[in-house]
């Protein structure tokens, strides 16, 4: 395996402040693909032995600097050691071309996170949890349909990235001609890119003070545009994905055997978030005919939106929760 040869900050560069009760250092793993990723390593200080681990990625389109980066904080804090990676193609993680997304890679860079994590001197192999936020928390749950190893999965304010790239908001578009019209588009754009040598982007998130928009796309503004989330290597606060990055979703679902998931999940939403569907109808598949229900929780935050729970400005992560969720099954 030889790793790419990548150009990493050194700085603290993090949109939130650094803990006092940590250890922080950048690390970088492969996928099986030949990727190399790079993390932010968490470290509990004044605790020795092998500890139970915890990789950690989210928003989509966000990078490790921003909510990924947060929690893994928050939960090293509590005893773990955690990692925080930028998925393929985006941050400071390799893979070309850039800003491309996969349902396959990206549920392999989970995996490659728990290859990591198994090696470690310090980490106990048999004690190793994920938690995907947003889109990622669609991929911690594909993750965890194949991963054996994981005992243990968050997701935080979820998204089913082949749902919405298929069907749209809210399933607005859930129909063969709305699919043909979105294929041919994309198609387009793909010759277009072809013929000029270059992927255009598909731009982020809209400026907060534009009026006429859907409130949750205003939530999003405000934190990736604005100070509580801005962060200049993310694609949600700059530039987007490219144009066709997402094009394979449209006809490559996830989350297609959660009901065959054997370790705990704990699915986290807000009660006001406009995304709250994903994790109730898939909370509902994971546990409909399924031998392993006893381990699975849905956690509704009463009064919290989507965005809520990528900071701690409205206060209201439960930490606590995840604390106790993963010190029970990562024992």
């Amino acid at each position: 395996m030889k790793k790419e040869e990548l150009k990493v900050v050194d700085e603290w560069d993090k949109t939130f402040k650094k803990s006092e009760e940590i250890n922080h250092r950048k690390v970088t793993f492969i996928n099986r693909y030949g990727i190399t990723l790079v993390a932010d390593m968490y470290t509990p200080k004044n605790i020795e032995g092998k500890l139970p681990a915890i990789a950690v990625s989210g928003p989509f389109g966000a990078v490790k600097e921003q909510s990924s980066g947060l929690y893994a904080q928050h939960m090293a804090e509590r005893g773990f050691l955690t990692i925080a990676f930028d998925p393929s193609f985006t941050g400071e993680s390799g893979g070309e071309p850039r800003y491309m997304a996969s349902p396959d890679i990206n549920t392999e860079d989970f995996q490659a996170a728990v290859d990591f994590l198994s090696v470690q001197e310090n980490v106990d192999p048999e004690k190793i949890g994920i938690i995907g936020i947003c889109g990622w928390g669609g991929m911690a749950l594909n993750t965890a349909s194949i991963d054996t190893r994981i005992k243990a999965t968050v997701t935080s304010t979820m998204y089913n990235m082949s749902r919405v790239n298929a069907n749209g908001y809210f399933d607005d578009a859930d129909n063969e001609e709305a699919r043909y019209q979105a294929k041919q588009t994309l198609n387009q754009q793909r010759s277009k890119d072809y013929a000029s040598g270059n992927y255009e982007r598909g731009g982020g998130t809209v400026d907060p003070d534009e009026e006429n928009v859907p409130e949750f796309v205003h939530q999003y503004a405000v934190y990736y545009r604005g100070e509580r989330g801005y962060h200049p290597r993310s694609l949600n606060s700059t530039d987007g994905w490219n144009k066709i990055g997402c094009m394979s979703f449209i006809n490559q679902p996830i989350c297609c055997y959660t009901n065959e998931i054997r370790s705990a999940v704990l699915m986290i939403h807000g009660e006001k978030a406009h995304s709250l569907y994903f994790s109730k109808d898939e909370y509902e598949k994971m546990t409909n005919n399924s031998k392993y229900t006893d381990n699975k929780e849905l956690m509704i935050i009463p009064g919290a939106n989507h965005t809520d729970l990528y900071d701690d400005v409205a206060n209201v992560i439960p930490y606590d929760k995840m604390e106790e969720f993963f010190k029970e099954y990562l024992k």
